[in-house]
């Protein structure tokens, strides 16, 4: 019993040997080579270029106070459509310490002046009824009483808006009334009632109250490489494919081509811009990203070749064309490639056998 055993084990053995021998020798033997076989064909070859970007409204403005103060109400919220001079929002004033000061200043002085007009006219115009002073000398004390009526008018009004934002003659201008300069879609209202806002100056920005934005009118704005600028011209077309719309695609045309470059990361970009043509129901959001595909060259019925196909000596480009011994090496003159297909203009017939890439046959 033993003994059959040990012959079971060594006979285990052999075969393992064995077996791993041929499998080691079958590895090592050449594998058989074979290569697709092409056909030049007659297409159409279009070499295009996309552009990252994103789309953006045309007009997009912020709206800005007039005045220094505190947001005492909100009327509109971002999402909501608004018309030019329509009101947003509404202030109250906080009020600049020196030209309240003034003002208070002048209406004092304006009443002084009123009150001495008023005494030289009673006076006046008691002597003149009694024609004691000519008409002319009456006419001048009538015309400086008007005139000190006018003025100390003029400073309660300028009190009233220095004070208030707004004067009781002129309610309708209130300058504390935030009122949208277009119509559109509001975007962004960035500030909440009890908020402190200040008006834009030569030292500062001022608050923006809300931005508003045309989002009927809207544009494709990207960069592209300095190495392809140089085939773009006004009015190209382009197809605009935006991230968030998979299945949607919109068509565009060039309208700007920036002359001056910005570098970034050491290369240099020109910036670009497309009117892009949306459907009215499709809704489109402000600051999508999107791509913009743009043919930089074409050409149309020439007899192409897949580029795998080709090889490479030098300067030289050739390919493997099937004769009646086998693949011969033959040389090609070519044009216009899309990276996948390229433009043969001499050295095949659309007849001809082209060896293409290799395949391993594992034969």
């Amino acid at each position: 019993m033993k003994k059959f055993g040990r012959i079971l084990m060594i006979a285990l053995a052999a075969l393992v040997f064995i077996g791993t021998f041929a499998y080691l020798f079958k590895r090592s033997q050449p594998k058989e080579t074979v290569y697709q076989e092409l056909t030049p064909s007659r297409g159409d070859v279009v070499k295009t270029t996309v552009v990252t970007g994103k789309i953006q409204p045309r007009d997009e403005v912020n709206v800005k106070p007039q005045l220094n103060g505190i947001v005492s109400e909100v009327y509109k919220e971002a999402g909501q459509m608004v018309q030019k001079d329509e009101i947003i929002a509404k202030l109250k004033v906080i009020p600049d310490m020196n030209q309240l000061s003034s003002a208070q200043s002048r209406v004092r002085l304006s009443e002084v002046n009123l009150k001495q007009a008023q005494i030289n006219y009673d006076r006046e115009k008691k002597l003149y009824d009694q024609q004691l002073v000519s008409a002319e000398s009456f006419e001048k004390v009538a015309q400086a009483l008007k005139q000190a009526q006018e003025e100390h008018a003029i400073a309660k009004e300028t009190l009233e808006i220095v004070r208030d934002g707004v004067s009781s003659s002129n309610k309708s201008g209130s300058t504390t009334l935030i009122r949208s300069t277009i119509s559109g879609l509001i975007l962004d209202v960035p500030v909440k009632v009890g908020n402190s806002v200040t008006m834009s100056n030569t030292f500062n920005d001022g608050t923006t109250i809300a931005t508003v934005a045309n989002m009927d009118d809207l544009i494709f704005d990207g960069n592209i490489d300095e190495t392809e600028v140089g085939r773009l011209h006004l009015g190209l077309p382009v197809r605009i494919t935006v991230g968030a719309l998979q299945d949607l695609s919109f068509d565009a045309a060039l309208e700007y081509i920036s002359p001056k470059a910005t570098e970034s990361g050491g290369t240099n970009l020109f910036e670009i811009k497309a009117s892009v043509k949306v459907p009215g129901d499709v809704a489109i959001r402000s600051g999508y990203s999107a791509n913009a595909e743009i043919v930089l060259q074409e050409v149309h019925d020439v007899l192409t070749l897949e580029e795998s196909a080709l090889q490479f000596e030098g300067d030289s480009t050739f390919v493997y064309v099937m004769g009646a011994a086998g693949y011969e090496k033959r040389p090609v003159v070519t044009g216009l490639s899309d990276g996948v297909t390229i433009e043969i203009k001499e050295g095949l017939q659309a007849t001809d056998k082209v060896r293409g890439p290799q395949i391993i046959n594992s034969k």
